[in-house]
């Protein structure tokens, strides 16, 4: 798939409701199932690292829907394959599960935030980790039809330096940060995530 095509599949099905399926619906329902069950267990920290991960994630799209405006094509589109584009580059789909990639990945964590892996802070590590994993990933999504990296230069290393290390720095270590401080940093994040869809994407019609 050309870019340019890409790029106007995508746009033809920004926030349209023609592709929607109903497995939406059971997918909220089992992510916010998800939620319940760790307020029920009071996992504050593990609930911290996954709106976190989701806050990142959400500024990130902003970002690349901005892209999209000013340039003409953003740095990754999902032209298809999607009941729900939210965005330029997320549908409805890859966005609720990295609502919850946080939280679930914390449980991975060793209790000691200190404590090192073959001398590195095991913070870091598994933040590497996760995002070599996620970046790896996506070499596999963009053979399919359903996400497209737009750019020659846009691949794997890149994804891994400015998106997946970021997502993951912010669920494991704001995991360990006092409530306070977690608090701050999740509702920063939110208030200009919100504003800036509001602005760009409701007032403007930019994203």
């Amino acid at each position: 798939m050309n870019h340019p095509e890409a790029t106007a599949m995508a746009l033809s099905i920004l926030r349209s409701g023609n592709p929607f399926q109903w497995y939406v619906i059971t997918l909220l329902a089992l992510t916010l199932s998800v939620y319940l069950n760790e307020i029920s267990q009071k996992n504050w920290r593990g609930i911290a690292a996954g709106l976190s991960l989701y806050m990142v994630h959400w500024f990130v799209e902003i970002v690349n829907a901005l892209i999209q405006h000013f340039s003409g094509h953003a740095l990754w589109t999902v032209p298809t394959g999607t009941a729900f584009l939210i965005l330029v580059g997320v549908g409805v789909e890859i966005s609720l599960m990295f609502s919850i990639a946080g939280l679930i990945l914390s449980k991975l964590l060793p209790e000691d935030p200190k404590m090192t892996i073959f001398g590195i802070n095991n913070r870091l590590l598994f933040a590497i980790g996760n995002a070599a994993f996620y970046s790896i990933f996506e070499i596999f999504l963009v053979k399919t039809p359903c996400f497209v990296w737009v750019y020659p230069w846009w691949g794997a290393f890149p994804v891994f330096i400015t998106v997946y290390i970021p997502f993951f720095l912010a669920a494991f270590y704001v995991y360990d940060w006092e409530p306070r401080a977690q608090k701050i940093f999740i509702g920063s994040l939110f208030a200009v995530n919100a504003v800036s869809l509001v602005i760009f994407a409701g007032i403007l019609g930019w994203i």
